[in-house]
């Protein structure tokens, strides 16, 4: 089964939020995105730019972990790679200001 065809990331954020709706799934997703960060921060003070890599690593492993284990679905990334991870990172900033829950 083909997902809907979304045109815009305002279109697409509303399903990307039902798709992290367990918390578990939220917490998988909030601990790989703060590994991919710190990995990159690191990566630039310390001039090893490979742990950027170990960063995603990092980053997409919690994250389907979270898919595959606790929501049981399969992760947006696959059909929209883009809008997934700008979906992330805005689920991630709202996680951190309070205007989305864990």
């Amino acid at each position: 089964m083909s997902a809907p065809s979304t045109n815009t990331f305002a279109e697409f954020y509303p399903r990307y939020l039902r798709e992290h709706s367990q918390r578990g799934t939220r917490i998988f997703h909030f601990v790989g995105t703060s590994l991919f960060l710190a990995a990159t921060g690191l990566a630039v003070a310390w001039q090893r730019p490979w742990l950027i890599l170990g960063g995603v690593v990092a980053a997409y492993g919690c994250a389907w972990v979270g898919h595959f284990f606790v929501e049981r679905n399969r992760p947006a990334t696959f059909q929209h790679p883009w809008w997934s991870l700008l979906g992330d990172f805005r689920l991630y900033w709202e996680l951190l200001r309070g205007r989305e829950k864990f």
